[in-house]
């Protein structure tokens, strides 16, 4: 037999839902923005005016790109299942990897390995001892054959306009740290150290002010999660009034071009 199944975050009775130590009815609905209580649900504590803002501004920043393969395979199983608005949505969401969304967390993964093992009062005090601590961890991440995150944009190529201003958001609220200083440090050194200038992308920005928030660093793809789902939702109500799906995929099945295999592969 069990003792019970212990959770702080909520339990319900007939007269009342208890949620992270608040009456969800009467303390938190209409109180606090759905940005931090996403926030405290993680955190398990509230966070400050400026974490908050910071916090909110990587939803923003995360939530939509117009055409990417997240909305794309959102829309064309909507396309297919209009009856499954979750299916449309939970597609969009499992595109999010390497290359899409989950940079944010490869990125903040990346600068806490980098740190790892650093104290406080061992941290780098100028930009030269960032630029050196960086440029020893890109060096080492390219040795060991693996990309640098965060690094670089497909459209942006001359600089990511939401990075600077997730940084100046960063520093209005007091919530700059480590992470974000180390990042700022690898954009500074990318030439040095691969050849060519790459911009720092706002999905590794967003990753290093996660992780400066404290927030656990194998989590981060989760809030990448969260504001891309906002951001689907509007792909499939934009589907619906315009849609284009069925032309995505009518282009595609009129312009499919047939080979026959190549018997080398086949062996």
């Amino acid at each position: 037999m069990t003792d019970g199944y212990p959770t702080s975050l909520g339990a319900s009775t007939p007269d009342q839902i208890r949620l992270l130590g608040q009456d969800l009815a009467e303390d938190l609905m209409g109180e606090v923005s759905f940005g931090e209580l996403a926030f405290w649900l993680v955190a398990m504590r509230r966070p400050a005016p400026g974490e908050l803002r910071a916090f909110e501004a990587v939803l923003v920043a995360l939530a939509d790109h117009g055409f990417t393969p997240t909305a794309l395979a959102a829309r064309l199983t909507y396309l297919g299942a209009p009856d499954s608005l979750q299916g449309a949505i939970a597609a969009g969401l499992l595109g999010g990897g390497s290359r899409f969304l989950g940079v944010t967390e490869d990125t903040g993964r990346f600068l806490a390995d980098t740190l790892a093992g650093i104290d406080g009062d061992s941290l780098p005090g100028t930009d030269k001892e960032w630029d050196a601590l960086a440029l020893e961890a890109v060096r080492r991440r390219r040795a060991g054959g693996g990309h640098v995150p965060g690094l670089g944009h497909h459209v942006h190529k001359d600089g990511d306009p939401r990075t600077p201003k997730l940084y100046a958001i960063a520093d209005e609220g007091g919530v700059t740290g480590p992470h974000l200083r180390l990042f700022a440090a690898v954009g500074r050194v990318s030439e040095q150290a691969i050849g060519r200038r790459l911009p720092l992308n706002a999905a590794g920005a967003c990753g290093a002010v996660l992780a400066d928030l404290g927030l656990p660093v194998d989590l981060l793809r989760g809030f990448a999660l969260l504001a891309r789902t906002a951001g689907l939702l509007g792909q499939i109500a934009e589907e619906r009034r315009m849609p284009v799906a069925n032309d995505i995929f009518l282009s595609v099945d009129r312009n499919t071009r047939y080979v026959e295999p190549d018997p080398d592969q086949q062996k």
